[in-house]
This record gives structure tokens, sequence and C-alpha cells, in this order.
């Protein structure tokens, strides 16, 4: 009996050091399996090469603004009394957009005819006058006058006649002779009125066409065919003529020609040598992310502006927008295309490692290599950040390694 009990507990001392021998090697071969690398590649990590179009551009970020924009104010002052247009609204040239009131400034028109007709009156008076001094200067009766006094004169000396007669011929050539003297300084007189009544009605006329003129520009009208952007003024607000205050007068609207905008964006100094009037642009605009408009640059700043040691230089792209759905002051990204090319191999930018002599290569997968991976020298061509042109060294559908 103690033999059989000695033996039991060899039994199971021998039976544990299996077990424990065991569990040893199966931790051994569970480490060397974790630290041996696995050959096999995350799927979210791999990408195709594709074909495809890409395009090496400089952006400008801007917004969009009106090609044409007009400030509409008025030549004449008064108070608003009419508003036929809000913001928003298309407008063509010559359409009414508001009217001022016209109560004081049709009496002035009143005021400034009937002063144009006395003055015309005044100017007819002086020139009847003018007429009537001509002729009584001119002394019309002084030769028959001077004739019947000589003729006296001889009839006296041959005793023919009294001297009282002689007395008369004389006192009547001296009155006449008088009213000719008194004719030609009326005549004087009667030219520096004519001048006068002349400069009057003169002056009285172009009162009555600024008193006119006043009364049309009381009337205000759109200068362009475009868009209403704001509308500044309510009715019976005050209105002061841009005649009488030029930039400080009262601004009623805001128009602009929306049918052609434009991006005013900034380019970095670095890129603003490839950029050219005429260049294709490409417009992203926030409301309409899933289109692109197609646009121009059609304006470039000589001048740069330095800031945050960054120099920029402004950029203008026009946009045609025959659809008005641009608006005015919209945020948008004016991609200026610098170089474009269509069904060429595309690679992701991030597939691609450079080494120190900027050379580029790719990873690929391959089974029979150490890792699973094989690394590829390729030629690559222009890049747009997000994939690059491969000019060499893989096939199309071939998958790349994302790093």
């Amino acid at each position: 009996m103690a033999s059989n009990g000695k033996n039991g507990k060899k039994s199971r001392k021998w039976l544990w050091m299996v077990v424990v021998v065991l569990a040893l090697a199966g931790a051994a071969v569970g480490v060397r399996a974790a630290l041996k690398p696995s050959k096999e590649i995350d799927p979210s990590k791999l990408a195709s090469i594709e074909k495809g179009s890409i395009a090496k551009s400089v952006v400008a970020t801007g917004k969009i603004e009106p090609r044409s924009t007009v400030e509409v104010k008025s030549k004449a002052s008064g108070i608003v009394k009419k508003l036929y247009v809000d913001y928003g609204d298309f407008v063509k040239q010559g359409q009414v957009l508001a009217e001022l009131d016209k109560e004081e400034l049709q009496a002035r028109l009143r005021e400034s005819k009937a002063n144009v007709q006395a003055a015309e009156a005044a100017e007819e008076a002086a020139t009847a006058s003018l007429e009537r001094n001509k002729v009584e200067a001119e002394g019309p009766d002084l030769p028959f006058l001077k004739s019947g006094l000589d003729r006296a004169r001889k009839l006296h000396q041959e005793g023919l006649i009294a001297q009282n007669l002689v007395e008369d011929a004389e006192k009547l050539y001296q009155m006449a002779l008088n009213k000719k003297s008194a004719a030609v300084r009326a005549l004087a007189v009667s030219r520096a009125d004519i001048t006068r009544t002349k400069a009057q009605v003169a002056q009285a006329r172009a009162m009555l066409e600024r008193a006119d003129e006043d009364l049309r520009n009381s009337t205000i009208v759109s200068p362009i065919d475009g868009l209403v952007l704001s509308r500044d003024v309510e009715i019976g607000n005050a209105v002061s003529s841009i005649l009488v205050l030029g930039s400080n007068a009262t601004l009623l609207f805001k128009l602009g020609d929306v049918r052609d905008v434009f991006v005013r964006g900034k380019v970095d100094q670095a890129d603003i040598g490839k950029v050219y009037d005429g260049q294709t642009a490409r417009i992203v605009v926030e409301s309409f992310r899933d289109r692109k408009f197609e646009g121009k640059v059609y304006k470039i700043s000589p001048l740069g502006v330095e800031k945050d040691n960054v120099t920029t230089f402004e950029v203008q792209v026009s946009i045609r927008n025959p659809g008005n759905e641009l608006k005015a002051n919209m945020s948008a990204n004016a991609e200026i295309i610098m170089e474009e090319k269509h069904g060429v191999l595309l690679v992701p930018e991030a597939a691609v490692v450079y080494d120190k002599q900027r050379k580029a290569s790719v990873e690929v997968p391959d089974a029979a290599a150490e890792k699973g991976r094989r690394k590829v020298e390729v030629t690559l061509g222009i890049s747009n950040g997000v994939k690059t042109e491969l000019i060499a060294g893989l096939k199309q559908d071939q998958k790349v390694i994302l790093q």
C-alpha cells in the first residue's frame, strides 16, 4: 500500500512537468509568431495606379465681385417720395428707380419761366428804345432846318424878311441839334441797356434750364443693366445733390452687372511669375461645391503686398455668370491652371517616397519579398498635391502602398 502511494505521487509529478513543458513550448511558439513580421498588408493602405487628368495649379482665394459696380446718387436735392425697386431686383438701363418730391421743383420751374418772360420783355423794350434813339441820333431834320436857316439869313440880308424870322429859324435848328445830342447820349444808354437785358435773359434762361433739369433729375433712373445690390434710402428720407456735396452726397442704390463677375484673390510671390493674362482658371464656390465655373485671369497687380513676412500679389479672375447664380461677396477659390494633362497614369502622392537626392520611389505588394513589399523607383511628372503624374516605373491598375 505504501508503495502504491509513492508511485501515484511520482506519476502526478511527471504529469505536471509535462504540462509545464508544453505550456512553455506553446508560449515560445506564440512569442516567435508575434515577433515575426507579417507579410499581409492592410487593404486600406493599398491604392491603384489610375489613368486620368491632372492639372498643376495655384489657388487664389477671395470674394466674388461684379466687374461693373455703380453707386447711384441724385443730381437733385429733395425728399424721397416713391421707390420702385429693392435689393435683389434686376433693372434695365433707363428704368425708373425712385422719385423725389416734385412740388418745390415744379414751383421753381414756374418761377424761372416767369423770370425769363420778364427778362425778354425788358429786352424788347430796350431794343425799341435803341431803334428810336438811333433815328433821333441821326438828326433827320437837321439838313432841312440848316437849309431854312441859311435861306432866312440871305433873305434878311436882302431886306426881304424881318430879323425875328431869322431868329425863329436859328431856334428851330438849335433845338434839332440839342435833340440829336440828347439822342446820341440816350443811344449809348440804350446800348448798355441792351447788353444788360440780354445778360438778364441769358441768366433767366439758364435758371430755367437748371430748374427744368432739377425736375428731370428728381426722377432717378438706372445707368446700367444690372442687379440692385443694395437700397440705402427709405420713403421720406432727405437726399442731397451730388452736384453740391460730391462724393458725400446721399447714396440711393448700389448696382452691379453680375453677368460678368470676378474673383479678387492673392497669389504668393513664388508662383506669380507663372501667372499671365488670359490664363485658364476654374472657380469653386462654397454654395456650389459640386460645380466648377470657368474663368480667365484678366488683371495682375504689379505691386506686391507684404504681410507677416509673406509677399503676395493681387490677381483678378473673370467669370462668366449668365445664369446670375454667383452673388456678390460669395467666398471663392480660383484655381489658376499652370499645366494640365489628360489620359496619363496617376499615383497618389501619399504613396511616393523621396530620398535625399529627391529621387522618387514607391512600395508595391510582393509576397516573395522579406516584408511582403518591394521598392520600385519611378519617374514622376506634374502634381496637384493629391495625385502625381506617373511617367515610368509602373503600369495601370498596379497596387501601391500608401505610406
